[in-house]
């Protein structure tokens, strides 16, 4: 059986790609209000999935206000897909 991927197979590491795999891009404050996260665990995750190449990471302002912009990178989607297989394999789907 294939190994699940551990910095996936954390629940909101999983739910903000879950999010990113369906949007081109979500900014911090729609993935903290659809996880319903704490602003910095959050952020943690975050940073530990762009670490590992899973999504990018854009700051930015709108007018004197700070945006943080996330999307899936093809190395996420690739991961994202791959760790959803070995579900459905340990599911025997």
């Amino acid at each position: 059986m294939k190994e699940l991927d551990p910095l996936l197979h954390s629940q909101l590491r999983l739910a903000v790609m879950s999010i990113l795999m369906n949007v081109d891009e979500a900014d911090f404050v729609y993935l903290k209000e659809k996880t319903e996260a704490t602003a910095g665990n959050l952020s943690v995750q975050l940073d530990k999935l762009s670490s590992a190449g899973y999504i990018s990471v854009e700051k930015g302002f709108i007018g004197k206000k700070t945006r943080t912009v996330c999307k899936v990178t093809a190395q996420g989607r690739k991961a994202f897909e791959e760790y959803v297989d070995a579900l459905k394999e340990y599911l025997n789907l």
